[in-house]
């Protein structure tokens, strides 16, 4: 299983990104899929997630009505679109996937190679 995560890139406080995740393999609607971010000097915190259905969807709270996790129509690829960026989202991305859904990245078991966000204030 190989995921593929891309989108990431300068932009200014306030505005918005979008950020993709392609799976490798066709079993992705199997997966509930997670991004998550680290920022220099902290931990690996949790971002988003969402199940292989969709019916469930979870944000870390500094990101709710912010950020919106979705998955595209062929299940493969799922999306994260940041609107509002703040200086404190700045880290660099990752998406991950298992077979159920959940906040706590010790429970996903693959990863992708993570993409930079730097919001400059």
């Amino acid at each position: 299983v190989q995921l593929q995560a891309s989108g990431g890139g300068l932009v200014q406080a306030g505005d918005s990104l979008t950020l993709s995740c392609t799976l490798s393999e066709r079993t992705f609607n199997m997966y509930a899929m997670a991004w998550f971010r680290q920022a220099p000097g902290k931990e690996r915190e949790f971002v988003a997630a969402i199940s292989w259905s969709g019916d469930t969807i979870e944000y870390e709270d500094s990101v709710k009505g912010r950020f919106t996790v979705s998955r595209g129509r062929s299940r493969n690829t799922v999306y994260l679109q940041m609107s509002s960026l703040k200086a404190e989202d700045t880290a660099v991305y990752y998406c991950a996937a298992d077979k159920v859904v959940g906040t706590d990245a010790i429970f996903y078991d693959y990863w992708g190679q993570g993409t930079l966000v730097t919001v400059s204030s």
